[in-house]
């Protein structure tokens, strides 16, 4: 009985070993082919195709190897799936200028938001003080004479209305008088005759007091000699105004003719500042507006008045429109002729979208600004510019309230050539990126020796080579540099590798410019020095 039972024990552990055994050799068989590809691609990521590398300035030209651009950037490589724009903005993101962060910092590009402010500014012109015109009065008798005595003698001196200037002595005045007083008494001897009699004598004494009224003769003057009845032989002629005596012609016994000026009285109680403003600010001053007068002779005062009049001329030479500042001038501090200064808030009435004017490119055909679109690019937008202000310009179209526009960058100024690209595709779509073409290409490259430097116009004379890229020979030509770092150091001579670009018709400006050993140096055109736009 113990016999069997052991056996039995025996026969089922050694089933149940062989099961275990099945069961793990199960397990450890190799999976189907299908499932172990699911599992490799599952657990490794999927590789990705390189379809070329781009500018990283966003021109359109692309390179099927790495490769840097005139400025020593790095292209950046673009994989399958990875179109920055999408499908559907391929187009518009064509004409976008991408920069990554890193190089945003190095190079300074700074933005400000366009927004709604009141446009206003400061108008500055040189002026000086002249006399109000209407305060200047002139004593000149209308009658020959001599003058008698002098009783305000000195130019310069002050003096007040009704104030004794001098005494005049005239034959003929003496004569009028002497027949306005026989006219008197003739009419007090013909009470008793006939009207007519009466009437003719009546207008012989009217029209003798016209003549003496018509010589100025004062009311008073007239009453005593009509009280008197004996001809004064001197007339006094006094100041019309209070003022100053600005011009004295007069001297002690001189003969004077009828009209001629004796004296100059002028008040200058208030006077005008005539400011010369340049045509280009004209429109924007208003009659009746506010102005700050400041004079030399008074360096920390400051004047205030008015605009009364804008004259309707223009002054050839100087370009500029004189416009008149009425001021007070108490105690007479102002004096004719002096310098001064004047300034002219002008400005809107109501808020306008503006930019900083350091936005604006101006590239004598349009006007552009570059919009942040989002981190990292940047797209060029033409506007239309109205008014402008301190620091600021009004954006009538192009741009709107609240975009990000770039103020700051230096870089894309330097580099306003190699921008063309970009800014002229903005006229209808470039070629397709990826094509891996250099149809879109911008810059060119050639090898010379420099002929001549001129640092002030910013150019230099090149005997280069050939130009394949052109199809230019080899000549002698000139270029302008994009910046004037481009000309330090360079000598007649030196030989040169260089890249240029057509910022415009005819007009080629060098980017990059390296020097080379002396026998690197193309050969130049035995034909002599060529304009290039003969090509």
């Amino acid at each position: 009985m113990k016999t069997s039972t052991t056996v039995l024990a025996l026969v089922v552990l050694a089933a149940v070993g062989s099961a275990s055994y099945w069961l793990g050799t199960r397990s450890q068989a190799p999976a189907p082919a299908g499932d172990s590809a699911a599992a490799a691609a599952a657990s490794s990521p999927k590789a990705r195709k390189l379809l070329y590398y781009r500018n990283p300035m966003g021109l359109a030209d692309t390179s099927p190897t790495p490769k840097k651009d005139p400025m020593g950037m790095d292209y950046i490589a673009v994989y399958e799936g990875e179109d920055e724009a999408g499908a559907a903005g391929a187009a518009g993101a064509s004409n976008q200028i991408r920069i990554g962060t890193e190089k945003i910092q190095k190079l300074g590009v700074r933005t400000e938001a366009a927004s709604l402010r009141l446009l206003g500014r400061t108008v500055r012109a040189a002026g000086r003080v002249e006399p109000d015109e209407r305060r200047v009065a002139v004593i000149a008798p209308r009658f020959e004479g001599y003058v008698e005595k002098l009783l305000v003698n000195v130019t310069g001196q002050q003096v007040s209305r009704g104030q004794p200037l001098f005494e005049a002595y005239s034959p003929e005045l003496v004569a009028a008088q002497r027949e306005y007083v026989i006219a008197v008494q003739g009419m007090q001897a013909m009470k008793e005759a006939g009207a007519d009699a009466r009437g003719g004598m009546k207008q012989l004494t009217e029209s003798s007091l016209a003549h003496l009224r018509h010589w100025e003769l004062s009311p008073a003057q007239l009453e005593t000699l009509v009280k008197t009845g004996q001809p004064q032989r001197t007339v006094t002629f006094s100041s019309p105004v209070s003022g100053v005596v600005t011009e004295k012609k007069a001297l002690q016994g001189m003969r004077f003719m009828p009209g001629e000026m004796l004296y100059q009285v002028t008040d200058l109680s208030s006077v005008w500042v005539i400011a010369d403003l340049p045509e280009q600010d004209i429109g924007l001053v208003k009659t009746g507006a506010k102005a700050r007068v400041s004079i030399t002779a008074y360096p920390n005062e400051v004047f205030s008045g008015r605009i009364t009049y804008v004259y309707p001329t223009l002054t050839a030479e100087t370009r500029s429109v004189p416009v008149r500042v009425e001021l007070a001038n108490p105690g007479q501090r102002l004096k004719p002729a002096m310098f001064a200064q004047v300034e002219l808030a002008v400005g809107g009435t109501k808020p306008v979208l503006t930019v900083p004017d350091s936005a604006v490119i101006d590239t004598g055909t349009r006007r552009l600004v570059l919009v942040q679109v989002q981190e990292g690019r940047f797209e060029p937008r033409e506007v239309e510019l109205g008014g402008r202000g301190e620091n600021f310009v009004e954006v009538v179209k192009g741009v709107a309230e609240g975009e990000q526009v770039v103020v700051a960058a230096n870089f894309l100024i330097d580099a306003e050539s190699n921008l063309k690209a970009v800014i002229g595709g903005m006229a209808g779509p470039g070629p397709a990126a990826g094509t891996g073409g250099a149809a879109a290409a911008v810059g060119h490259q050639a090898e010379g020796s420099i002929d001549s430097v001129d640092p002030k116009a910013g150019t230099l004379s090149l005997n280069h080579g050939p130009v394949a890229s052109l199809k230019w020979p080899a000549m002698t030509m000139e270029f302008k540099a994009a910046n004037a770092s481009l000309l330090s150091g360079l000598k007649p001579g030196q030989a040169v590798s260089f890249e240029f670009v057509e910022r415009q018709p005819g007009e080629y400006v060098v980017t990059k410019l390296t020097a080379l050993p002396a026998a690197k140096a193309a050969p130049a055109s035995s034909a002599g020095k060529n304009s290039h736009s003969g090509h």
